[in-house]
């Protein structure tokens, strides 16, 4: 259900735009995103309009960025040049790299000096490094001040500032020192030296540090925002705890679209075009159609006994779907656990042994839940068969799809690259060879 819907099933008249206008004046700044973001372009301008400049810059803020777009080519230029001049400094450089070049052309002039330098240097950090999410709003303090001065400083930068919790220490040259909570300046003596407050040696990131890994700094130590720094030691910005959960998400979005063979999307689902939606998802499964010939072709190799024993067809979809199921759960907890860092390429050798114990619990699990089924359908022969096969196809199944994701890390593809869809089907081919290569050795 759409936020729209929603929002007409808890009584809101979609047609009358005094209520509309009513609900976004009160509305959280993200419930009043949601409701712009399904509108027509003029409509949500409109409402945008009717109110103040401090909501109008919040809801812009969480609006998806093809909303910004659009609206960033209707709104007459004046009133466009107020609301990015109050946005945050890392969503004005998003929106910035968003719009075209004469889009650019018209806001840049209207802006004050230091915050078009501030949004092309923003704007300039390859993108999916901490320099592209970082944000310019962080609040410093100078060694030399005591409790009481360092929170006046503050008192007169938290208006300007994405968050005052904790300051960052710094000298002269602007190479971060360390930093201090506001809770410790709060609690401490009017008269004590920042230096002895100061937390020193502070958790920080490189400019080029990939984003990924700047979130997952956030998260192990918890922290509100990290800083970053250049190759000088020089903070030049803060990663928030809010950009970062972006991040994990977007990450966690494309590994997703990737396991199921389909490309990185880079859009809701729900808005991208159907040509879009064709074109991520047709080449892999092009290549899987062809990947499929090795099954007929390993099914056309043992006629003779398919010939001899047609039950045998009856458990050919159960033990390759088998194989493929179990592939697919290992490669799953695999990619995970490789994205979030909790296991690194020297853990391979422990965890292909520990898959190998856990892999023949499966498929001896299995093989006794199927073996009645074989000899109720067949003889002891088939179920024998079937039994065995089961296990074997479960084992060489959670091996494929364990490994495949340290292979690919190994030749530096993304992991995720190891796809439900890929494991299947390596997973079909291999049942097959092994089923009825099972198959004709016991019944011949």
């Amino acid at each position: 259900m759409s936020a729209l819907e929603a929002m007409a099933e808890d009584g809101l008249d979609l047609n009358d735009m005094d209520a509309l206008s009513a609900f976004v004046a009160d509305a959280h700044a993200v419930d009043a995103a949601a409701l712009l973001d399904e509108l027509e372009p003029e409509q949500a301008r409109d409402l945008l309009m009717a109110q103040t400049l401090d909501h109008q810059t919040e809801i812009f803020g969480y609006l998806y960025g093809d909303t910004q777009e659009a609206l960033a080519h209707i709104l007459e230029r004046a009133k466009l040049v107020e609301i990015v001049s109050e946005m945050n400094s890392d969503d004005r450089a998003d929106l910035y790299n968003r719009l075209t070049e004469d889009q650019r052309a018209a806001l840049m002039p209207g802006l004050a000096r230091a915050e078009r330098e501030d949004i092309r240097r923003l704007a300039s950090h390859e993108e999916g490094t901490a320099g592209a999410i970082m944000t310019s709003d962080y609040a410093t303090l100078g060694l030399e001040l005591t409790a009481r001065e360092a929170i006046d400083s503050l008192r007169k930068e938290a208006p300007d500032k994405e968050t005052i919790y904790r300051a960052y220490v710094v000298d002269d040259e602007r190479k971060l020192l360390g930093s201090v909570r506001l809770q410790a300046l709060i609690l401490a003596s009017p008269d004590t030296p920042i230096a002895d407050l100061m937390e020193r040696g502070a958790l920080s990131v490189r400019l080029e540090e990939p984003q990924e890994e700047v979130a997952r700094k956030i998260a192990r130590y918890d922290v509100l925002a990290i800083p970053v720094i250049n190759e000088s030691g020089e903070l030049v910005g803060i990663v928030t705890h809010d950009d970062a959960i972006d991040v994990v998400e977007a990450e966690a979005t494309e590994d997703f679209h990737k396991f199921a063979a389909a490309g990185a999307i880079g859009e809701s689902v729900r808005d991208a075009p159907i040509f879009t939606l064709y074109r991520k998802r047709i080449v892999w499964l092009v290549i899987l159609v062809f990947a499929n010939l090795f099954s007929g072709a390993g099914i056309a190799v043992f006629e003779d006994t398919i010939a001899a024993y047609v039950t045998l067809v009856i458990f050919m979809p159960l033990i390759i779907g088998s194989g493929g199921n179990a592939g697919s759960q290992g490669a799953t907890l695999m990619v995970r656990a490789l994205a979030t860092g909790d296991v690194v390429m020297k853990d391979w050798s422990v965890l292909l042994g520990r898959e190998l114990l856990v892999a023949a619990l499966l498929g001896v699990t299995m093989a006794l839940a199927v073996a009645p089924i074989g000899y109720a359908r067949g003889d002891m022969g088939i179920a024998l068969v079937v039994s065995l096969s089961m296990v074997i196809v479960v084992l060489v199944g959670s091996l494929i799809g364990m490994s495949l994701p340290f292979v690919l890390s190994r030749l530096r593809f993304d992991p995720a690259t190891a796809s439900a869809p890929l494991i299947a089907t390596i997973a079909d081919v291999m049942g097959i060879l092994v089923y009825f290569s099972i198959a004709t050795a016991i019944l011949f």
